[in-house]
């Protein structure tokens, strides 16, 4: 059996045991409903308050700020369509950009195909990145909400998400950052960075625990609800908290943004010295760009294969990556991101490679020598496959 060697860390990190030490009490002792009023329930609702008052100072938000959510999915459509749908008298187009994740494409998709909004979605250039002057000139005066992303989870573009923030907020739009890939990799000191009203983050990215998001809403923008049932989380959101889920996130961000668990200077090291590895290969090409990125993210697409045979023949020598691509009912769908930025041909076979705190050196080497066949066999794969 080879040896693992996990290189996905955009897709999920391991929970940190720390965090988990944090919530296990959650599953016992703290057991009781954070909305009944008897005393099982009031210790409940007063380790919730605790957990938001905690989220609330280490961002430098309110308390009443801060909506927690089942991860960076429901933030993100919390985000979009309780804006967009809240804000609609005073006008109904809306802008994003066409790298976003899917959380936040198919969230406009929906509003523009079944709610009658119009939707603008920006251009990026050849590194993935979104123009100021390209969002200054697609503002209208029934421009009501602007979405980019701080991070692309696909190729690590850091966006200029203060500066298209200013931008909005000179012309009093509401704008939303889907921040999910930032956390934990990028330096942080406030939720005030990113210029924005609105910004998602998720746990899972930074070793907290999967189904727990956040959603900073700043004061007084009180976006409607998506969820429907109760009065829970200022009336924002529906249903029950997930009280252990909180609190290994309000853990995991006291742990683990502010330094960045990501070790930044390591992780570029290590990223050069694969993209040095990956140049040398034929047929590959980086698509990551080489400033402005996040730290830890490599991507590359490899011409004349496709990202199934890739990722199949990385698992078999034991590497965990990802790949742009998704097999869905035997069909290859291309990465959206990739054709973005111009490379439609071979968007269909982005390899990405994502370390974190505990990739080596020594892995780093052990991948750089199994690549090469591996990229070669994928490419005679392709080979046969065209032939037929």
């Amino acid at each position: 059996m080879p040896r693992t060697v996990y290189f996905d860390y955009n897709a999920t990190t391991p929970l940190d045991p720390a965090v988990r030490e944090a919530m296990l009490p959650f599953f016992g002792e703290v057991w009781g409903n954070p909305s009944s009023v008897h005393h099982v329930g009031r210790k409940a609702r007063a380790l919730l308050d605790d957990a938001r008052d905690r989220a609330a100072s280490f961002l430098g938000a309110r308390p009443s700020e801060i909506i927690f959510t089942s991860g960076g999915t429901e933030a993100n459509n919390l985000a979009i369509l309780g804006t967009a749908r809240l804000l609609k008298s005073k006008g109904k187009h809306l802008i994003s950009s066409v790298v976003e994740h899917d959380a936040v494409l198919q969230a406009f998709d929906y509003l523009e195909k079944k709610e009658g909004f119009e939707v603008t979605r920006l251009p990026v250039d050849a590194a993935g990145r979104v123009a100021v002057d390209d969002l200054k000139k697609a503002i209208r005066t029934d421009t009501i909400l602007v979405s980019i992303m701080a991070a692309n989870n696909e190729i690590g573009t850091i966006q200029p998400v203060a500066e298209l923030g200013a931008v909005c907020r000179a012309h009093e739009i509401v704008f939303h950052s889907d921040a999910v890939q930032w956390f934990g990799k990028e330096p942080f000191e406030n939720i005030s960075q990113f210029n924005a009203n609105l910004v998602s983050l998720c746990a899972h990215k930074f070793h907290g625990p999967k189904g727990a998001g956040l959603l900073y809403i700043k004061s007084p923008l009180q976006p409607d609800p998506i969820l429907f049932g109760g009065g829970h989380e200022y009336e924002r959101r529906a249903g029950t908290e997930n009280l252990p889920a909180i609190i290994g996130l309000v853990a995991a961000l006291e742990r683990f943004v502010k330094p960045a668990v990501f070790p930044c200077s390591i992780l570029n090291d290590l990223r050069l010295k694969l993209a040095v590895a990956v140049e040398k290969i034929e047929g590959c090409e980086i698509v990551s760009p080489r400033s402005r990125c996040l730290p830890n993210t490599l991507s590359f697409v490899v011409h004349g294969s496709d990202g199934i045979a890739l990722m199949a023949g990385l698992d078999m020598e034991g590497i965990c990556a990802s790949s742009g691509s998704a097999c869905s009912a035997g069909s290859l769908e291309p990465s959206h991101v990739i054709e973005a930025i111009g490379k439609k041909v071979v968007a269909h076979s982005l390899v990405r490679f994502s370390l974190g705190r505990a990739s080596t050196a020594d892995e780093v080497d052990y991948v750089i020598s199994v690549l090469p066949d591996v990229i070669r066999r994928a490419q005679l794969a392709g080979k046969a496959a065209n032939r037929l």
